[in-house]
């Protein structure tokens, strides 16, 4: 076996000016480790980056920019969170999907096995249980219905492949529905909770797919980063799966009306066409409550509370429509809107 991570190592982490990656970069500082913060800036900002991080602009699949920072910085671990998260969307985007987020990936797992990187820890998703009845738990079958999900459940696999032919230690973590301060409201496929709250400072009504019966457990980014973090200091996590997220499920209508509460505004929907997803999630934690020391601490009301001032502090965002859509068949409408 490769040698466990070193207290205070460098370490690099992907995707550090986007939401999450943002968040685990500043936990990692906090510990006392020298994080080389890798992003590209193409769903990130440098708002979001930390200054005591060493940032580099660049993509995962430059693999020659990926080897250069791997000979000059000897990571002991990897914290991979750059990703396009879009799992509705990945259905029309597939090509920039498997390439974003699995081609990607494999450069970074080739690098780490040639330096012998200590641990690699993977930020995957609960797209991979497809349809699973909840509350899924790590040891059911993964069934991805989205290339987004296919993609996440390609690499889990392969992380598996280089632990048993190279003896790279990994550590899986599968957050779900994460919302917080420092979160991309401007973009108009992924996350629905800044979705909602750059609908309602724009004026406009929330737009919801189907009926909004469907149902998700929505997570605080304080609850998930720090547990991210720390996980490299946890020798009985090494080499296993953890789903890491809240508990509580709530319909999307419901969640509707905390948000507007949480804006100080009536909830206002509008309600378009159902497109192709999951109806119902939500995720069974025994296993990183055991190994991670997870704890759901912060409840959905208090979460959206704390965002929504953040959210009114920064005001609205705005970004253009996906500009390389490959597929345009079963589009939803609104996605086409300029």
């Amino acid at each position: 076996m490769l040698p466990s991570v070193a207290p205070r190592s460098p370490v690099l982490v992907t995707g550090a000016a986007g939401f999450i990656g943002s968040h685990v970069s500043r936990a990692l500082l906090a510990r006392g480790h020298r994080v080389v913060a890798l992003d590209d800036l193409s769903g990130g900002f440098r708002d979001n980056l930390d200054p005591r991080a060493s940032f580099v602009e660049g993509s995962i699949l430059d693999v020659a920019l990926v080897d250069r920072l791997f000979d000059d910085h000897r990571f002991g671990a990897v914290f991979h969170l750059a990703a396009y998260a879009a799992e509705g969307l990945s259905h029309f985007i597939r090509r920039f999907n498997y390439q974003n987020n699995l081609i990607g990936s494999v450069n970074l797992i080739n690098a780490s096995i040639r330096h012998q990187v200590g641990c690699f820890v993977f930020t995957s998703s609960i797209a991979v249980y497809g349809r699973a009845t909840p509350p899924v738990t790590e040891a059911m079958p993964v069934a991805p219905e989205d290339p987004y999900g296919v993609a996440k459940a390609a690499v889990e696999m392969d992380l598996q492949s280089a632990r048993e032919v190279f003896g790279l230690r990994s550590i899986i973590v599968r957050p779900h529905n994460v919302y917080g301060e420092g979160q991309h409201i401007g973009d108009r496929y992924r996350n629905v909770v800044g979705i909602f709250m750059n609908q309602i400072l724009r004026g406009e009504p929330l737009t919801i797919f189907g009926d909004g019966s469907q149902t998700r457990a929505f997570t605080h980014v304080d609850d998930v980063a720090p547990v991210i973090a720390d996980a490299i200091d946890r020798p009985a996590a090494y080499d296993h799966v953890f789903n890491l997220g809240a508990d509580r499920a709530v319909s999307v209508n419901e969640l509707g009306e905390l948000v507007s509460r949480a804006m100080g505004v009536p909830f206002r929907p509008r309600y378009l066409p159902a497109r192709v997803e999951v109806a119902h999630v939500h995720a069974d934690h025994a296993r990183a409550r055991a190994l991670l020391g997870y704890e759901d601490r912060t409840d959905l009301e208090t979460g959206l509370r704390a965002m929504a001032a953040w959210v009114r502090q920064h005001g609205a965002r705005t970004s253009p429509p996906f500009a390389a859509i490959e597929l345009d068949r079963g589009l939803p409408p609104s996605w086409r809107e300029p």
